[in-house]
């Protein structure tokens, strides 16, 4: 039996993680795919934490020649060569929060370090002719073309993507930065860019009209995150493991963790991936917690959703066609394309007849995570008391005491002062899904059916509840809408009971008046 591997939680050098015993799931096949097309100028969009920055390192290792470090790998069956290439790796994540000195500053940093190596002319003043001399020197000097990797290549834009004064002035850095690559051509070998964002191909690589974007195709859908083959044939150990610790048959413990931190697709089709950054730390901890969307702050996300005048219930299930959310984020029209890049949805299905896909959010961890985040837009400095009342909420609801879940919600939110905007029948829908969504069930809203649209459905492992919402009127008249336009009927399939809820809301006490459940 081998010996269980060490989780690399925040190790991105692919010589650490092989040169010690830590866990690597095999992605050399797509370094050797890459690496051996056609391609030359390689672009890859993922969201943060996603591998992209191990995957650099990969390359930096392999171009390198260092074949002792992939031993036992897919690319040592498949590269006989192993040439030693001179690499210019530039890591942009340290540019981040800077101003136009600033960046420049750290660039020339950057720079001076392989300066040290290959050299610098006198004549190489500005960072553009200096990164051009680079190029030149490191291949004259190695006689074998240069290979330039940028990871994070928009991290110094990110904070400033929706400033008018000072996103030009430091794209313009970052423009002129880049600008030699195409002068350069005939010195390089491969150049890999990775970053979150696509910045418009024409404000940052005006030059690099030639530049290939594998973001969105297939051959690469899997080459960052982990596949659950990829999990059940090379962590089977690890899944045992961590059954163990939770408790729970080996079967079951794919179904959680499916349930949690799987779902990405960044094409279609497209293998299922999880997230690497919750996975490797559900197993390193031996629970299941919020690891991705915990590490990031979503201020910014929150606030973009208050700018477009998105509600929780409408961040999901979107139909757009791709130029809608593989898209230049800093010319964005809707949160679409802000959405879709930094992991908050994912593609789940796609028609080749209308050439639409759907997004929606892509596992429980992210829908959990949002959900708390946006709960203070209705509860303001009641939250904590209100994820409490949460937890009692999803006590009552599991045991089918709805009626002492709405009688507890009904007293909580009868002491959260009004908020503005409480007048109209959509903030409480808002409301009911926000809450009802981090009680971990599927919940859904306007939902379709022959004979109208229901205002919410909830299902449960035991029961699925269809809702109608009204405010200033009667819980009769919710549920005699019910009754009146046979909602169940469009759910009879679910092989569930069905329980139909009526809830009126009263705008003057901001909480809900009076409520019929009826079996």
């Amino acid at each position: 039996m081998r010996q269980r591997k060490l989780y690399p939680i925040g190790i991105q050098t692919f010589s650490e993680i092989r040169g010690k015993n830590y866990l690597y799931i095999d992605k050399t096949e797509y370094v050797y795919r890459m690496t051996h097309s056609d391609m030359k100028y390689v672009f890859l969009s993922r969201p943060r934490r996603f591998g992209k920055s191990l995957l650099t390192s990969t390359l930096h290792s392999y171009f390198e020649g260092c074949k002792e470090l992939f031993e036992g790998l897919a690319i040592e069956q498949l590269e006989r060569e192993w040439t030693l290439y001179p690499v210019l790796h530039f890591d942009m994540s340290t540019a981040k929060h800077v101003d136009k000195d600033q960046l420049i500053s750290e660039l020339e940093r950057k720079l001076f370090g392989y300066e040290k190596l290959y050299g610098r002319e006198e004549s190489d003043v500005y960072i553009n002719q200096r990164l051009q001399g680079l190029i030149r020197r490191a291949y004259e000097q190695t006689g074998q073309k240069v290979v330039v990797l940028i990871d994070e290549y928009d991290a110094p834009l990110l904070d400033v993507i929706h400033e008018e004064k000072n996103l030009p002035v430091l794209r313009d850095v970052m423009r002129n930065f880049y600008s030699p690559l195409k002068a350069c051509d005939p010195y390089l070998r491969f150049v890999f860019l990775t970053g979150i964002t696509k910045f418009s191909q024409l404000s940052i690589f005006s030059e690099l009209n030639n530049i290939k974007n594998i973001s969105m195709d297939e051959p690469y859908a899997a080459i960052c995150g982990i596949t659950e083959e990829e999990m059940r044939t090379q962590m089977d150990k690890d899944l045992d493991l961590l059954a163990g610790k939770l408790k729970v048959s080996h079967g079951e413990v794919l179904d959680k963790l499916k349930n949690n931190y799987d779902g990405y697709h960044f094409t279609w089709p497209s293998p299922d991936v999880y997230n690497p950054f919750s996975l490797m730390n559900a197993f390193a901890d031996g629970k299941l917690n919020s690891y991705w969307f915990g590490s990031g702050t979503p201020t910014y996300l929150i606030e973009m959703l208050g700018k477009y005048h998105v509600k929780p219930q409408q961040i999901g299930a979107r139909k757009v066609l791709a130029e809608s959310f593989d898209a230049p984020t800093e010319r964005m029209l809707d949160i679409t394309p802000l959405l879709y890049q930094s992991g908050y949805v994912t593609i789940k299905d796609y028609s080749s007849l209308t050439n639409l896909y759907t997004l929606d959010i892509p596992n429980k961890e992210v829908r959990m995570g949002l959900m708390k985040s946006l709960l203070p837009n209705y509860l303001r400095q009641y939250t904590a008391d209100g994820l409490t009342t949460v937890a009692l909420l999803f006590e009552a609801i599991a045991g089918e005491r709805m009626d002492d879940a709405l009688r507890l919600l009904q007293t909580f939110l009868s002491t959260i002062p009004q908020c503005d905007n409480t007048d109209y029948e959509g903030h409480y829908q808002s409301l009911l899904y926000t809450i009802f969504s981090l009680l971990g069930m599927y919940v859904d809203v306007e939902v379709r059916t022959p004979k109208g649209r229901v205002d919410m459905v909830m299902r449960t492992p035991t029961t699925l509840y269809v809702v109608e919402l009204k405010l200033n009127k009667t819980a009769d008249i919710a549920l005699e809408q019910i009754h009146l336009r046979d909602y169940p009927e469009r759910f009879a399939l679910s092989g569930l009971p069905i329980v139909k809820v009526g809830i009126n809301f009263d705008s003057e006490r901001h909480t809900l008046a009076d409520w019929i459940i009826e079996s």
